[in-house]
């Protein structure tokens, strides 16, 4: 299974902002900032890397639902099962 295309740029771009908000944690951790400014910043990284797994995982789904094209067999309901489990 591969990310679909249309979901491709979001999930990219949600990945590009959790790296950067990651970069953002490093630094204020470096800088020896107040732990809730920091935790406050790590939170915004969970929840962009959370939206890009979704997003992928609806990809699947998407994929899973739609006709078989021949070269992949769609996900199985365990498989998608195991994909949204992962992210928690």
């Amino acid at each position: 299974m591969a990310v679909g295309e249309e979901a491709m740029d979001a999930v990219l771009n949600r990945l590009r902002r959790a790296q950067g908000q990651l970069a953002g944690v490093i630094a204020m951790i470096e800088a020896g900032r107040d732990c809730k400014d920091v935790v406050t910043q790590l939170a915004a990284v969970s929840r962009a890397l959370d939206r890009a797994g979704f997003k992928i995982v609806a990809s699947g789904m998407k994929q899973c639902l739609a006709a078989a094209d021949g070269e992949q067999p769609p996900l199985t309901e365990a498989e998608l099962e195991k994909l949204f489990l992962a992210l928690a």
